[in-house]
């Protein structure tokens, strides 16, 4: 049995999918799933405070990356002291998570032991399976993780396979960020795609591009999915606003229709680990209701109610 410390909680729920959650010794601020991660030590920290709306945010990141420091730190002797095995990062966004280059710092002095660094940058789903299996190999487990990128793999292609019947694809947008207004890239298209929707914005592979308001406003989309990263359900509707009194919002189509909603893209969507199974079931049922129906209204997404945002009542939305 290794001792592994994960620094990111999609890499936290790919070793807890391989079967070797109790190999854990260690896990980011971040790691949340499955619950029982939360008696882990925490190695690491944001540098800025993360509550607020989507704009102040964005500005606290911008002005840490402005000075060309790193968004998170890490705590270098409780990490050495874990004296773990294999450690997992990653270096596919500095904003999302605790970079390579600082884990790389964070141990470049220890003597007498040498961790496993195994840093994950996937960009599409075929990355996604790729960046299991290399986990799996450090681990020691490849069968496993053969056997659970295939099992996903199956179990998504189903919902593809039965979503590509449907009559309609709906134009979609989907956004992962509020204020400024990001669409959502890497895998997130594909998932569209296998829900049987048509993307709108951003680009299967590639990351995460921003996005103007007299864009989304122009294409006008059937359905608008708001899932900005590291945001749940009620982050995002306290932040709603910033669309809600845009120029023309009670205009677009997707308000007129009732199909605008709201998901927890810090659970499932931004998580390029197993529960992208789950994502491309909670798209499936906002997409085609009336053909897929897996339990995840209400905890995985919800609609936009209008008149409950009116009137501020966002536990009406929770409820």
């Amino acid at each position: 049995m290794k001792r592994v410390v994960s620094l990111i909680a999609s890499a936290t729920e790919i070793v807890h999918g391989l079967g070797c959650g109790g190999w854990l010794v260690g896990r980011s601020h971040e790691c949340d799933y499955p619950q029982e991660v939360a008696a882990l030590p925490v190695l690491t920290a944001p540098k800025f405070p993360v509550d607020g709306t989507s704009y102040e945010i964005d500005q606290r990141v911008k002005a840490i990356l402005a000075e060309g420091l790193a968004v998170y730190r890490v705590d270098a002797e409780a990490l050495r002291a874990l004296a773990p095995d294999v450690i997992v990062t990653q270096d596919q966004c500095e904003v999302c998570a605790v970079s390579l280059s600082d884990v790389q710092a964070a141990v470049c002095d220890w003597t007498g032991h040498k961790a496993d660094i195994v840093s994950c940058r996937p960009d599409s789903l075929a990355e996604v399976w790729s960046d299991i299996r290399r986990v799996g190999d450090a681990l020691g487990v490849p069968a496993r993780a053969d056997a659970l990128a295939a099992s996903l793999q199956a179990r998504m292609n189903a919902i593809a396979a039965a979503a590509s019947r449907r009559r309609a694809r709906p134009r979609v947008a989907l956004i992962e960020w509020l204020d400024p207004l990001m669409a959502a890239g890497n895998w997130m298209p594909e998932l569209v795609n296998m829900a049987g929707g048509i993307n709108l914005f951003g680009e299967a592979g590639k990351h995460s591009p921003w996005m103007t308001w007299e864009e989304l406003r122009a294409a006008d989309p059937d359905v608008i999915i708001t899932l900005p990263c590291g945001m749940d359900i009620e982050a995002t509707l306290h932040d709603f606003g910033s669309l809600t009194a845009r120029p023309g919002f009670f205009e677009l189509k997707a308000l007129r229709s009732g199909s605008i909603y709201v998901c927890d893209g810090n659970q499932y969507f931004n998580r390029p680990g197993p529960r992208l199974a789950e994502s491309l079931e909670i798209l499936a049922e906002i997409l085609h209701p009336d053909a897929f129906d897996f339990g995840h209204r209400g905890r995985g997404w919800i609609a936009f109610d209008t008149h409950a945002q009116a009137t501020g009542d966002v536990s009406s939305y929770l409820s």
